[in-house]
């Protein structure tokens, strides 16, 4: 699913900015661009993040809008400075120069004073919490929005099946009638119009029936819608469940299909495959 989220907070002296971007994926893969002074503790981060997410490709980005306190050192380089003095002292000499020699313009002349910048200070995990739980909250509440537009979507693929499941099973005795009636026009053709064997014709029709009885792939399907709508009105993440309910579904209607002989009920078939492969298709989008 896809989502954005963007926070920031005061963090280790400076001002630390989150921001999270997600789109579909079927799993759940992090990618992290962190700064130096947040890598020690990007294990941390990563766990926090599998704690409120399960699927979808998920790139997380922290940068500074205030650097860090960041405390250095001073070098003196004291024999630069003597041999600075030294050459100095003799040029005024040498040349007859009033004057002293200054301390101040001394440790201005490169190289005798050196800022050495610390190394970056290791942040407390609880401070970077706070802007990232914010980015990743927003992040999560776009995807909840969309997550009701992709639930109504589904429910009403949902509604198709069961729509055209009640065609199929209001078509079935129908369709056994109408084999039995084929059967007997078929054998009477054959006897040239001599009556058949009714007891014959009876067995072959229970024959017949058994191969295309369908209750037990209905009471299945049937079965699944119901789950499927369970799930879709929960607050649990079911992006996977949903994702088995519809291979499952679709295994029910081709066993269906397989078992129809019937023009009626296999228009029916296709509209449910219709269906249940969209089904399937927008189930990847769902955490």
């Amino acid at each position: 699913m896809t989502g954005f989220g963007v926070a920031d907070a005061p963090v280790g002296g400076g001002r630390l900015q989150v921001e999270a971007r997600s789109v579909n994926h079927r799993h759940l893969s992090l990618q992290l661009k962190l700064p130096t002074e947040l890598q020690r503790i990007e294990g941390d981060i990563r766990e926090r993040m599998r704690e409120r997410l399960e699927r979808g490709h998920v790139t997380l980005s922290a940068r500074w809008l205030e650097e860090p306190t960041r405390p250095g050192t001073t070098r003196l380089d004291l024999e630069r400075a003597r041999e600075y003095t030294r050459l100095a002292t003799e040029l005024k000499q040498a040349l007859a120069l009033p004057g002293e020699v200054d301390i101040g313009w001394v440790v201005r002349l490169p190289g005798v004073l050196t800022e050495l910048q610390a190394e970056p200070a290791a942040m407390a995990a609880d401070e970077v919490y706070v802007p990232l739980d914010a980015a990743l909250a927003a992040l999560l509440a776009m995807r909840t929005i969309e997550g009701a537009a992709l639930g109504t979507e589904l429910e009403r693929q949902v509604a198709t099946i069961e729509r055209e499941l009640a065609g199929v099973e209001a078509r079935a005795p129908q369709r056994l009638v109408a084999e039995r009636d084929r059967l007997r026009r078929a054998l009477v053709e054959l006897m040239e119009g001599a009556a058949p064997d009714e007891a014959r014709l009876a067995q072959e029709i229970a024959l017949l029936a058994d191969r295309l009885d369908i209750r037990e792939e209905v009471v299945r399907l049937r079965a699944h819608i119901a789950a499927s709508r369970a799930a879709l009105a929960g607050y649990a993440a079911c992006g996977r469940q949903l994702a088995f309910l519809g291979q499952e579904m679709l295994r029910e209607i081709n066993t269906i299909g397989s078992k129809a002989n019937d023009a009626g009920i296999t228009h029916a078939v296709i509209a449910m495959k219709s269906a249940v492969e969209q089904f399937r298709e927008q189930v990847e989008n769902v955490e």
